[in-house]
């Protein structure tokens, strides 16, 4: 298991919305999300910083095809287009991110 974390922003404007929109994620979105061995997915909202962290569990063995697997899911492809405009991605992420990745720096289990 490899344990993800990434950020971006939120547009203030947009938060009521996307609380909205998750408590009640559509289930296509969800069977894809385990169908690519996420878990124990998690998003976490820190205002007045207006920033989403969130984190999760891969538990398979090839964590590219499966992200290419989710990208090409037409339904989720219909959810982040719902999503995105509400975002703000960060200026330092990397080339080819949307949500910026973020080393993990200490861990306990």
């Amino acid at each position: 298991m490899t344990r993800y974390a990434s950020v971006i922003g939120i547009k203030p404007e947009a938060i009521a919305e996307y609380k909205r929109l998750h408590a009640d994620v559509w289930p296509d979105v969800l069977r894809q999300l385990k169908a690519s061995n996420i878990s124990n997915y998690s998003i976490y909202l820190k205002e007045p910083e207006n920033l989403l962290f969130s984190y999760f569990e891969y538990h398979g063995s090839d964590y590219e095809a499966d992200m290419a697997a989710m990208a090409a899911d037409p339904r989720t492809q219909e959810w982040w287009a719902v999503c995105k405009p509400l975002q703000s991605p960060l200026m330092t992420r990397k080339e080819g991110e949307w949500w910026a990745g973020m080393p993990e720096v200490f861990h306990m289990d």
